[in-house]
């Protein structure tokens, strides 16, 4: 495969970007000509100056005979006269019924996990039209030992406590952040020597005052306050290229207790970082953890039903699907376990992640693919 096209979503924040540029980045790399064609309307643009016009150089035409799409199954246009196929995701345990009809009309759709593979082929998606391709992480980037950034909580520097939770991750029903929250309100105390730090969207204008009011929410439902749990940061504005790597290696362990994963970027990247991880038993996790690299939280398929008031909208794409439910108790024991020492511990899977999952080897595994 030397020449390709390919539609994406380059100049925005989303997860799809952020894969879209980092393949195409590696396909050049690789030596195929590409031309690039971005696809805007999907998400927020980044600011002009924190673009990467590099992108912008590849729009020249070229001779190729395959389309390559970096988009959800309803935006991808199959262009005539070519080989048509779609790389994308989802994070339950079927697809929704259009994004079926697209893939029907697609030579190939490659997925990052076999979760997802299963799901295209529970909702009637011929299986030899599907294909498993991972995604990677930028290991050089990550596992360098960045200089922490410098945070405080009440006056205090993060760096002084014993255990730093961090959680990098939009505000929505299906990253389960009010369960999260809980955990934390019901395992700690103002006592323990930790502190959760949630890098999240509460900058946006219209996030904030529902988020303040579903943390009161929250409390009134416990009967716990907010006080008496151990300190929570909370992190809601932008960080630029050079403040992430730094803002893992702030923390010591990250949590997750999402419903469902395409893929997680955060958790690879912390994982690079060389963090404790916290994770799910479910989707994409079971890609790149296991036993010896996580501390496993217990999760059910349960019908996929919205809690929360930001992006509750979300539930038109889970509606009749199922997605993971994680056990709150069993992530209140973790937690608990983690925050008072009692934790068996873990060998950092950093070396395993950053060589196997490299942008380089995921490229090359997805460029073997096409001519198929």
């Amino acid at each position: 495969m030397r020449r390709l096209k390919v539609t994406g979503h380059v100049r925005g924040l989303s997860g799809y970007d952020h894969h879209t540029r980092e393949f195409v980045r590696e396909f050049v790399r690789q030596g195929v000509d590409v031309e690039m064609r971005h696809v805007s309307g999907w998400s927020a643009e980044r600011p002009a100056h924190a673009r990467e016009i590099w992108f912008d150089r590849l729009t020249g035409p070229v001779p190729a005979n395959t389309v390559l799409h970096f988009l959800m199954p309803t935006i991808a246009v199959c262009e005539p006269g070519h080989t048509n196929i779609n790389y994308t995701m989802f994070e339950a345990d079927r697809i929704p019924a259009a994004w079926a009809a697209t893939a029907r009309q697609m030579d190939m759709t490659i997925l990052p996990t076999e979760t997802a593979r299963r799901a295209w082929i529970d909702s009637g998606v011929p299986e030899d039209r599907l294909r498993v391709s991972p995604l990677g992480v930028d290991g050089a980037r990550f596992a360098a030992c960045a200089e922490p950034l410098a945070l405080e909580v009440a006056g205090r520097p993060v760096g002084g406590f014993a255990v730093r939770l961090l959680n990098v991750t939009d505000l929505s029903p299906r990253k389960h952040y009010l369960g999260l929250l809980q955990t934390w309100l019901v395992a700690t105390r103002r006592e323990d020597d930790a502190v959760l730090i949630l890098k999240n969207n509460a900058f946006q204008p219209d996030v904030w005052p529902v988020f303040q009011a579903e943390l009161s929410a929250l409390e009134q439902r416990t009967g716990r306050s907010f006080g008496d749990a151990a300190p929570m940061l909370i992190l809601g504005h932008p960080l630029g290229n050079v403040e992430m790597p730094a803002l893992y290696t702030a923390a010591t362990h990250y949590v997750s207790l999402s419903r469902g994963e395409g893929w997680d970027m955060p958790m690879m990247e912390a994982a690079a970082s060389g963090l404790v991880l916290i994770a799910p038993r479910h989707t994409a996790y079971l890609s790149y953890l296991d036993d010896q690299s996580a501390h496993w939280i217990d999760a059910r398929l349960a019908p996929a039903m919205v809690d929360c008031r930001i992006r509750a909208a979300d539930r038109i794409w889970f509606e009749g699907l199922n997605w993971w439910e994680p056990n709150l108790d069993s992530a209140i024991a973790v937690i608990r376990s983690v925050v008072d020492g009692s934790a068996p511990p873990l060998p950092s899977p950093r070396d395993r992640i950053v060589q196997a999952f490299s942008w380089a080897n995921s490229a090359a595994r997805l460029l073997a693919i096409l001519p198929e």
